[in-house]
């Protein structure tokens, strides 16, 4: 991470740190919902190899100067199945000149990954720091054109390399006040951050799209509730955010906090994946280290972990000895605990599940004489629920209606407002301006036949 959390009164220098985690594997992107290579290990013998075992991923930050270090990529080959460039992908190093683009040190580390069967994490798109000096200098109308245009310029040299963006890192304010950070990319104009999403999703329309930010792990604050608010007004307007990624520097002024569970579950209940991007403790206590791992392994729309350097020696914070390798490289005891959690701790009710790699799709219904279209696809399944996705064309005032199976039920809904009829099994769902695409999730109960859409009228 590069930027301080509360009460970290170090100078900003050394490593920056900041980054997101990983999902799945590229084969997977057109899926809506993560799913994770295994590594070479065999489960329950490290960090990826189970994780994957959960559908999960358990990834790091990964520094291209470091790759040439043989004890630092022994152990980011055997323990990882993700990784996230630590500075290489941010903006001062993809376009250190205006329109003159630079991925060397970026490609390396992805190419290091894929090679490898890990996936890769994106970040960052789009954040007030580690800006060149050309950006730096601009304002207005200049710097959001320019912001945009690197948006889709990174975006679009990586597609189907990434499998999720960080496309903004750290856009509001630390304290009470729950306000955007007054950066100059705030000073372009309140919708920045959406018109950064929609340039994302543009660009790379397979990869998910995320926001990041520190100091948001506890569910009380200002500034949580504030990304909360931000994230529940996308998803009702239709802007393309698929995940909210949680930093977590947790250190003696910013401490992991009881309700780190209930910040992951609330943000997941809007409809988009939560994941623990940046992860570093201070002084690496093993129960914290657990709590964490346990906490994401609760929410099953928790995608995975990524710790924030490998090696305490690696680390932004290395006076901290926040992370599971000591400087040498041994493992420590948050390691045989963070193992643990991923080998044991789980909730039964609510295991991911890998989603079929290529999710089958209805055929599209249109009514006769109409030119209303509705196609649904499989999403996100868990042991005992499943999610599916609805997307409408040809009409903006739709009207679907949908079938589930007995005993089945839909739970959830979004992006439309719904009725059903007596039996509680067939869903009438109307656009409510939110968009062409809504979703619901039905509850199994044992019977897993997939949603039929039955007709899509114009209203």
């Amino acid at each position: 991470m590069t930027e301080r959390c509360q009460g970290d009164t170090r100078p900003r220098t050394g490593p920056r740190a900041r980054t997101a985690i990983v999902l799945a594997a590229a084969a997977l992107l057109a899926a809506t919902s993560a799913a994770f290579l295994p590594g070479t290990a065999s489960a329950g013998t490290t960090l990826g190899a189970s994780a994957a075992e959960k559908g999960r991923y358990f990834g790091t930050a990964v520094a291209a100067s470091r790759l040439s270090d043989g004890n630092y990529t022994t152990i980011l080959n055997r323990e990882f199945n993700s990784v996230t460039p630590e500075n290489e992908m941010k903006i001062d190093a993809t376009e250190p000149q205006q329109g003159r683009f630079s991925y060397g040190a970026a490609e390396q580390i992805v190419n290091h990954a894929r090679s490898r069967g890990m996936s890769v994490r994106g970040h960052t798109l789009a954040w007030h720091s580690q800006q060149p000096s050309w950006m730096e200098s601009m304002s207005g109308s200049a710097l959001r054109s320019a912001m945009l245009n690197h948006v889709t310029q990174v975006a679009t040299h990586f597609r189907g390399q990434v499998v999720a963006w960080d496309v903004v890192n750290e856009a509001f304010e630390d304290g009470s006040s729950g306000a955007r950070r007054n950066s100059n990319l705030q000073r372009t104009g309140n919708d920045w951050i959406e018109a950064a999403f929609r340039a994302a999703r543009a660009a790379d329309p397979g990869a998910k799209l995320c926001y990041n930010d520190y100091n948001t792990d506890n569910w009380t604050h200002a500034k949580t509730q504030a990304v909360y608010n931000m994230v529940r007004d996308f998803k009702s307007r239709g802007v393309p955010i698929d995940c909210v990624g949680f930093q977590s520097h947790f250190n003696n002024d910013s401490p992991y906090v009881s309700n780190y569970r209930t910040t992951l579950s609330s943000f997941a209940a809007l409809g988009v994946d939560v994941q623990v991007t940046e992860l570093d403790i201070q002084g690496a206590p093993a129960a914290t280290y657990r709590s964490v791992v346990e906490d994401c392994l609760a929410v099953a729309r928790c995608n995975g972990v990524t710790v924030w350097g490998i090696r305490d020696s690696d680390s932004w914070r290395a006076s901290q000895t926040p992370l599971l390798f000591n400087s040498s490289g041994q493992k420590k005891a948050a390691y045989d605990a963070v193992l643990a959690a991923l080998n044991n701790g789980t909730t039964p009710t609510d295991p991911p599940t890998t989603p079929p790699t290529t999710p089958p799709t209805t055929p599209p219904t249109t009514p006769p004489g109409g030119s209303c279209t509705a196609t649904l696809q499989d999403s996100t399944r868990w042991g005992d629920r499943f999610n599916s996705q609805v997307t409408v064309s040809g009409a903006s005032n739709w009207t679907v209606v949908v079938a589930v199976t007995p005993p089945q039920k839909v739970s959830n809904t979004w992006n439309g407002s719904p009725t059903w009829d007596s039996s509680g099994n067939v869903m009438t769902m109307r656009s409510n301006g939110s968009g062409n695409v809504f979703g619901f999730t039905t509850m199994a109960n044992g019977t897993w036949t997939r949603p039929v859409v039955r007709s899509c009228t114009v209203s």
